[in-house]
């Protein structure tokens, strides 16, 4: 009988620490990816739409489910007012005006969808394309360090001047509360407005911390899917899939947190100079005051996924780069997360000086990178050692590991609903048999 104990002991130890282990990378007793999220919207029908939002709204408006409601041309949410969304309402960006939905900063969008009927924003064309339409923006009155005061302005070409006050950003309290985003999907949105300026298919901008943002799929993007600039912000189980432009960019002082995030990317549909998660604190160091907050990002039980089928060939035609970039003067912890085919796994600004102090602010402990073409390096320097013996130390708990997706992941084969939850038995890869190099 005793000795029946210590096996079945050792048994549900051993279980529950390989159980443990698994949680790397978006996690979860169940797939939270089934119900609400959409891997072919191409193929979805949302109808025509039966009402018009255009201009201004400067009170309390709600949408319902029983309409389709087109976007024509920049729709401002003003005057404080609040904008409700009922589940399962479709919202449709029109193409030729550029439709876009932006909450000025004092105002709220309520858009809480269900699991089982979530809220959607689509292109109003029948044959959809990236970039079909604007993108939602979210301005509110948290700080952010660029000198002087934020402005959206150049996202809009049809901007008239009334209208400015409305694209004005940031203030000086990281409390606040634009509302609430849950269980909403994004498709084909951020669309060019000219030259290299584009809609990003959502912005939040000196968003507070009051602001609820969850259970988010942004789907096929023409330019960034999340950007964030300045501000308080969490955001949980968020998807981004297949965007042209970055995943999650964060600039100007973004305090925040990214948990339990999915960035799936196709070398075949990235502009070129995208990645999973870009941190920054500024785009020209002379815009940023140094009195103010550096971004800081953590980020934890996120799973970055290139679906390559021929990495090698991919890199050498140039398809393929790094899944993060952090940039000077910047803060990142990522933990417990995937990084999966890329080329390499990450890329820290030359700027960066390879030190202690700068070091101890970027930090990844306990993560699985697989099938990358180098780990980590800083940009335009090809020897890595330094940076490699700093994060292969056994102190950061890190696992390096060599196999396709299919035999990573539980089920990214399944078009309707795929599984992208590391399995179990991957992560028991060792680390004694890396190459510093990644090979």
């Amino acid at each position: 009988m005793k000795k029946h104990l210590i096996v079945t002991l050792l048994l549900v130890s051993f279980v529950g620490s390989v159980a443990a282990q698994q949680e790397k990378g978006i996690k979860g007793a169940v797939n939270w990816l089934n119900n609400w999220t959409e891997f072919k919207p191409s193929q979805k029908d949302y109808g025509e739409p039966t009402q018009i939002l255009t201009g201004n709204i400067t009170e309390d408006t709600r949408l319902s489910k029983r309409d389709v409601y087109l976007l024509l041309g920049s729709v401002f949410v003003t005057n404080n007012a609040t904008l409700s969304i009922e589940p399962g309402t479709v919202i449709l960006g029109d193409f030729k005006t550029k439709g876009s939905l932006t909450i000025t900063k004092g105002s709220k969008i309520l858009a809480k969808g269900l699991e089982t009927d979530p809220i959607v924003f689509s292109s109003n064309r029948s044959v959809k394309r990236p970039g079909d339409w604007g993108g939602i923006m979210v301005l509110g009155g948290a700080p952010v360090n660029k000198s002087g005061s934020g402005s959206a302005a150049s996202f809009y070409s049809d901007l008239s001047s009334s209208d400015y006050a409305n694209v004005n950003y940031g203030g000086k309290s990281f409390r606040g509360d634009s509302g609430i985003i849950k269980y909403v999907r994004i498709e084909y949105a951020g669309k060019r407005i000219s030259g290299d300026i584009y809609f990003n298919a959502l912005l939040l901008a000196g968003v507070g911390q009051e602001s609820v943002f969850s259970d988010i799929m942004i789907s096929y993007a023409g330019e960034d899917s999340f950007e964030i600039w300045g501000g308080r912000t969490a955001m949980y189980r968020t998807v981004s899939y297949k965007s042209k432009g970055s995943d999650f960019k964060y600039k100007y002082g973004s305090r925040g947190v990214l948990g339990n995030a999915l960035a799936v990317r196709s070398p075949y549909s990235s502009n070129g100079k995208a990645r999973c998660l870009e941190i920054h604190s500024y785009d020209k160091k002379e815009e940023f005051d140094f009195s103010k907050k550096i971004t800081q990002i953590d980020a934890n039980s996120v799973t970055f996924l290139n679906t390559s089928e021929n990495l090698d060939s991919d890199i050498k035609t140039n398809l393929i780069k790094e899944a993060v970039y952090v940039g000077e003067n910047a803060k990142l912890k990522m933990n417990r997360s995937v990084i999966s085919g890329f080329n390499p796994a990450v890329i820290l600004d030359e700027r960066i000086h390879l030190n202690d102090d700068s070091l101890v602010k970027i930090k990844f402990t306990d993560m699985y990178f697989n099938n990358c073409n180098g780990n980590i390096f800083l940009d335009n320097d090809s020897n890595n050692e330094d940076l490699e013996n700093w994060y292969g130390n056994s102190s950061f708990s890190n696992v390096y590991a060599k196999s396709p997706n299919a035999e990573t992941f539980i089920d990214v084969r399944n078009s309707k609903r795929p599984d992208f939850r590391l399995r179990i038995n991957k992560i028991m890869a060792s680390n004694s048999d890396r190459d510093l190099n990644g090979n």
